[in-house]
């Protein structure tokens, strides 16, 4: 691959994804991911979404071409170990920002983590949940009762957002999703679609009888009082698919699918 950007090769730990990573290794030069330009990922979307989140914690962000070794696969590209240099050499390349939840218990402690796909607050007992909801230091919501609200991005509109019936978001649309998760009161609030510049704060209301967790696409925060959920513009990763992938089709063609 002389010439070529230096890559380097993530693997989920399944059958099929380290078979087919053997194939590439025969096929192609790999360089550790200190040493890398790209990254290849080979898994479903959960790990994209891991390898994503490793991206934000080095100071350097790598593009991402992922190939399809998983489940659905809606963010990966279609698995084959042919031609991988042109593939990446014909790659288009689509930016994301993630959010920021920057959370505060109910002893006080702050906590702050990004998320990719959607941050989403759960009640941790039997008992709904009461939350208040501020946009950009306004009240909207005086108090919603319901197991609990999300804040989705375009890309993590397709995900939990999705099943809890929220709007599907194209990826160029500046953006975000604000979903009610079973809501009992209001119950006729299914929820809103906000500008990405907007800061929205979620204000738990009786955190000690009704406990709330908050949480960052996988990483969870137990009982807390407030959490603020907004866009981190001082962060961007990068995304690389074929180019007859057609993301913004699929999440288009989603939208009528039943």
């Amino acid at each position: 691959m002389s010439g070529e950007p230096r890559l380097a090769l993530a693997v989920s730990p399944t059958p099929a994804a380290l078979a087919a990573a053997e194939e590439l290794k025969r096929r192609y030069e790999w360089v550790p991911i200190a040493q890398a330009e790209m990254v290849v990922a080979l898994g479903g979307d959960g790990f994209l979404l891991q390898s994503l989140h490793q991206m934000l914690d080095r100071r350097r962000s790598l593009p991402i071409f992922g190939m399809n070794l998983g489940t659905v696969g809606f963010l990966m590209n279609e698995f084959s170990a042919d031609l991988l240099e042109d593939r990446l050499g014909r790659a288009k390349t689509v930016k994301v920002q993630p959010l920021r939840m920057d959370a505060v218990t109910v002893d006080g402690t702050k906590i702050s983590i990004p998320a990719i796909n959607e941050v989403s607050l759960l009640r941790e007992t039997r008992q709904t949940a009461w939350i208040e909801i501020s946009i950009d230091g306004r009240v909207v919501l005086p108090e919603l009762v319901a197991d609990g609200v999300l804040v989705a991005t375009p890309v993590g509109s397709t995900a939990y957002n999705l099943s809890a019936q929220g709007p599907i978001l194209p990826l160029d649309s500046s953006l975000i999703a604000l979903t009610p998760i079973s809501a009992f009161r209001p119950r006729r609030w299914r929820g809103a679609i906000l500008p990405d510049r907007t800061r929205v704060t979620f204000r738990v209301l009786d955190p000690v009888k009704r406990p709330v967790s908050a949480v960052a696409d996988q990483r969870e925060v137990r009982d807390v009082a407030q959490i603020d959920v907004s866009i981190d513009r001082t962060t961007q990763l990068t995304l690389m698919f074929d180019p007859e992938h057609a993301l913004d089709d699929r999440i288009a063609r989603e939208q009528f699918a039943f």
